[in-house]
């Protein structure tokens, strides 16, 4: 008697348990209806913890009530909102194919669909307020939403970046190479004649706008290709990651989709400066000046680094060509000075090394007129230098000490004058 007693006792406890499950869902059902979102959220997560013993169509409905829940909640803004509302109808529409059956399935597949837009648009507002890591986030989540959209990954991508989260927009970049993203579009414009506004459509709308007289002024623009942006962004990123092996390689290939792209040419000439291979910057670098070669800083960056090597005369002809075009450029006109400088100086160890006999005294003397004569060109550098900067400290200073070691009183006492007003 005991045992039947205990059976009942368990059966009442099970149908209790149901009948509170089912309860509750219906309540979070009547907060939705009434537009309560938060109050359907309480009643749902009630409803959570008996879920395994609710019968299949219970179990359904609560997927669907939680999806529509939390699909509000994003609206109002609540973080997390729009990836529980998703995962809620993915296991519905998987319970649904589970158990055979198809009565809130479909539905779901269209609240799915219209709330990407939504998230786009949640995600646009984040971009706006600066809020750039949440952005990246959402238009990713859009585009795992709607796989063809892919240009949600796209943006994705230009988000993380703009969060300087490199990991989570080097994922982005590599995924979109891997799909083999293009981009390439043409839109098509016209201009509201009401408004004055330039607005986009697409063509068969902008065509029947124009018929009927209320745009004007069609346009097409085409917007080229993202492949090499992409694997350039990616070399760029892999550089920041310090995964300089993987750079050069990324540099490559985006070299070979956009040979004629200079900064692309650059960034790749700086890796390998870092690497300590100079030789291949300044290869790059004189590649950089054929697609270029009216880029004063090119030729600049070419002499720094010919002038480090010691090849005097190469670090000279760009210094030049730099000034040529850039007369003011204060940089290449005291470092052309400085080779001049260091021709001279290193006269100086020969001259230190001779004797004291008559032939070595000569030497001596051809040695120092040789070095007077690099610190005068050096001098004189300088001084066409002031007559377009003639307040700049730099070329004072610089000029002030060749006089200096030339011995020139004069001339060292008139900069010195000049340097302490």
């Amino acid at each position: 008697m005991k045992t039947k007693i205990l059976i009942v006792a368990a059966v009442v406890s099970f149908s209790t348990m149901t009948y509170a499950q089912k309860s509750e869902v219906k309540a979070a059902d009547k907060a939705l209806n009434a537009d309560n979102a938060a109050e359907a959220k309480i009643q749902l997560e009630k409803a959570a913890a008996l879920l395994g013993d609710a019968d299949d169509k219970t179990k359904a409905l609560y997927y669907f009530i939680r999806g529509n829940t939390y699909s509000k909640l994003a609206k109002s803004g609540e973080a997390g909102a729009f990836e529980e509302s998703i995962t809620a109808f993915n296991d519905l529409i998987a319970f649904e194919d589970e158990i055979g059956k198809n009565k809130y399935s479909v539905t779901a597949e269209q609240a799915m669909s219209t709330m990407s837009g939504d998230i786009v648009n949640s995600a646009i507002k984040d971009n706006n307020d600066g809020k750039f890591e949440e952005g990246a986030d959402k238009l990713y989540l859009a585009y795992s939403l709607s796989k063809k959209d892919t240009v949600y990954l796209y943006y994705a991508a230009n988000s993380a970046v703009n969060a300087k989260n490199m990991e989570k927009a080097l994922k982005y970049y590599n995924e979109l190479k891997d799909l083999n993203y293009d981009g390439s579009e043409i839109k098509y414009t016209a201009v509201n004649v009401t408004t004055g506004e330039t607005e986009e459509m697409d063509k068969t709308q902008r065509e029947l706008m124009i018929k009927s007289k209320q745009y004007k002024d069609p346009k097409e623009e085409k917007v080229p290709s993202k492949k090499a942006e992409i694997v350039k962004n990616i070399a760029l990123i892999y550089t920041q990651l310090g995964e300089d092996d993987k750079a050069l390689d990324a540099y490559k290939e985006a070299r070979e989709n956009n040979p004629n792209d200079v900064n692309l040419i650059l960034n790749e000439a700086n890796l390998y400066y870092k690497l300590g291979n100079k030789d291949k910057f300044v290869e790059l670098m004189s590649r950089a000046t054929t697609v270029d070669p009216d880029n004063p800083d090119l030729f600049y960056n070419i002499g720094v680094i010919n002038m480090e090597q010691g090849k005097i005369e190469e670090a000279r002809t760009a210094y030049l060509r730099a000034i040529e075009l850039n007369p003011g450029y204060i940089n290449a006109q005291l470092n052309l000075s400085t080779t001049y400088v260091n021709e001279g100086n290193g006269l100086i160890d020969a001259m230190n090394d001779l004797g004291n006999s008559r032939a070595d005294i000569a030497k001596y003397d051809e040695l120092k007129n040789k070095k007077d004569d690099l610190f005068r060109d050096a001098a004189l550098i300088l001084e066409n230098a002031l007559k377009e900067n003639t307040d700049n400290q730099g070329l004072l200073t610089q000029l002030k000490n060749i006089y200096g070691a030339l011995g020139d009183t004069e001339n060292f006492t008139r900069l010195k004058k000049i340097l302490e007003e």
